[in-house]
């Protein structure tokens, strides 16, 4: 015999013979789909890129080009880039301040190592490659040994990179650049790989297949692994986590590593698209990821976010920096921009979370 009750009520018990009642399963039920987009951290900031976009295609008719559209997508992928690896590490529960000089280290690295030494330039990779990732595990071991924030520690990683980029540039060179190693062995097919166009269209530059790759991939490690379960549960309630048996240190400096890694990709692109190093490069370029993130849906708190968002967020970012070029504005504007994005992101965010939490 079946009791029925009325539409939105719990779900309708049941009785069996021998007048046993049970109820249906609720991790069977079909959940509303306004509750499954509400859910997602990047709802907020796929309606913004869509508004914006619209806004840009108005006000900005050049914008509408193929050429255009894949100018908006390599600048994306600039950003889109690291702001993978921040999201991550953001929902975490931590920041990394040093990200973007972390870039010109990477770049410095590998043309000073391949130079100087005369070595292949693939030597100067791979030396890179090693201190990029010795960068983030110095910071995540330094968070973990000594419970500083990471604000503090990443800060001074900061100053330390920018300070070392510019000092051992000048020290060896006698300038603020790297020289120019197109000439060197090994650099044909190491830009073949880090600065490759695929001819598609007018032509699509390889950081935005990097780009996609480290999206897919670090959405299947979010969603898909115990790893995933990790990011999140380190960063929403670290010491719950470690009563389960989270291994909350160790995840926190894998994902330090990871910024390193990233920074690392990003730095090779710019090295071998412009054939060397600019030691001045990249300070600043940390809060556009962070921002990246942020819009995307990333609360500052934590264990919320997701890496599609921090794509849209670096999409925006692209949108907008280049759709104010297109539209003939003054480029001051784009950072008004941003700063209002970021503001508006972080309100909506934490609405529609809210939202979800309710239903």
């Amino acid at each position: 015999m079946e009791i029925r009750t009325e539409a939105g009520g719990a779900a309708a018990p049941t009785t069996h013979a021998g007048g046993r009642a049970t109820s249906a399963d609720d991790r069977v039920q079909t959940r509303p789909l306004l509750s499954v987009l509400l859910s997602r951290p990047e709802i907020g900031s796929l309606i913004g890129a869509i508004a914006l976009f619209v806004l840009f295609l108005v006000v900005a008719p050049t914008l509408r080009s193929g050429a255009a559209l894949l100018t908006v997508l390599y600048s994306s992928s600039t950003i889109g880039i690291m702001a993978v690896s921040v999201a991550l590490l953001m929902i975490g529960g931590e920041f990394d301040l040093s990200a973007g000089v972390a870039v010109t280290t990477a770049s410095l690295t590998a043309s000073m190592v391949a130079y100087q030494l005369h070595l292949n330039v693939w030597v100067g990779v791979l030396a890179a490659l090693v201190l990029a990732l010795a960068v983030g595990l110095f910071n995540g071991w330094l968070l973990v040994r000594t419970g500083l924030p990471s604000f503090i520690i990443t800060l001074g990683s900061f100053f330390m990179l920018t300070g070392l980029n510019l000092g051992v540039t000048k020290v060896i060179t006698g300038g603020v650049s790297s020289p120019t190693i197109s000439d060197m062995d090994g650099f044909s097919s190491a830009k073949a790989f880090f600065d490759y166009t695929l001819p598609l269209g007018n032509g699509v530059r390889v950081p935005v297949i990097f780009w996609i790759v480290l999206v897919v991939v670090a959405t299947w490690i979010l969603l898909r692994t115990r790893i995933g379960n990790w990011i999140f549960a380190a960063g929403g309630d670290p010491a719950a986590a470690r009563a389960v048996g989270v291994p909350v240190k160790a995840t926190k400096i894998g994902l330090f590593m990871a910024v390193g890694f990233t920074a690392w990709l990003l730095g090779m692109h710019n090295l071998f698209a412009y054939s060397n190093a600019q030691s001045g490069n990249g300070v600043g370029n940390e809060l556009f990821y962070i921002i990246a993130a942020v819009v995307g849906g990333c609360l500052m708190t934590g264990g919320y976010g997701s890496a599609i968002g921090a794509a849209i967020g670096a999409l925006i970012y692209g949108v907008v920096t280049n759709g104010i070029v297109y539209a003939g504005w003054q480029a001051d504007w784009n950072k008004l921009f941003l700063g209002a994005m970021l503001v508006l992101a972080t309100i909506v965010n934490l609405v529609v979370k809210n939202q979800a939490a309710k239903r």
